[in-house]
């Protein structure tokens, strides 16, 4: 069934910002992008899904194999005692000296997981035979594994982040590439007025990831 993702503001990457605007997409492909008025008006059938704040690419996840094999992932029957967030460094050593296959796969999966939430669609690879596991979780967990060739300038290190912009880069830099139509559909919906606000400290929750497109991810 074809469905319409409208929101107050797209933001295609590499073309002009529309205001109430909307993306059609038909099964994994996107098939119109443009004000909301003019692809609801084509495609009068159309499912609706209104989203507050922003619609944009679904974004590229730089540091996935860190997060997936240097940082533990806590099961939320352990946040008691381990919190919510990625364990990493010294605490990851501590757990890891002790973790089996089961749980290690465990903590894979809610990473992926949790970068969907965050907008991701896209993670950078690869990810090779020698680590049966995580490519196995990586490939069912459907994101798009890519190579990324290294940045012209340095980025941060340190503790990485399951948000994509937390490296720093903007959109045009962090999305997986420019929606058009007929290409594939991976959104990524954030609940901010503008692309600045997805930018610097402040919270850029994102309520909604479309993974070719199929709706993975819808912030309660």
């Amino acid at each position: 069934m074809l469905t319409i993702h409208a929101a107050p503001l797209v933001l295609p990457v590499g073309a002009a910002a529309v205001v109430d605007g909307a993306v059609a997409v038909d099964g994994d492909r996107i098939a119109a992008l443009g004000p909301y008025e003019e692809v609801a008006a084509a495609h009068p059938a159309a499912r609706i899904r209104r989203w507050p704040g922003l619609l944009a690419p679904g974004l590229r996840q730089d540091r996935a194999r860190e997060l997936l094999t240097r940082c533990y992932h806590p099961d939320p029957r352990e946040a008691d005692e381990l919190g919510e967030l990625p364990l990493w460094g010294e605490d990851f050593e501590r757990i890891a000296v002790t973790m089996d296959a089961t749980r290690r796969a465990g903590s894979v999966r809610r990473g992926l997981q949790r970068m969907l939430r965050h907008g991701t669609t896209h993670v950078a690879g690869p990810f090779g035979a020698d680590d049966p596991v995580l490519r196995t979780a990586v490939s069912r967990s459907g994101l798009v594994v890519v190579r990324v060739a290294p940045p012209p300038v340095p980025v941060r290190h340190g503790v990485p982040g399951l948000d994509p912009f937390a490296a720093g880069g903007d959109l045009a830099g962090t999305a997986h590439g420019p929606l058009t139509v007929g290409g594939r559909a991976d959104l990524a919906v954030f609940d901010v007025p503008d692309e600045a606000a997805l930018y610097g400290g402040g919270p850029r929750p994102c309520v909604a990831t479309v993974l070719a497109g199929r709706l993975v991810h819808r912030a309660r």
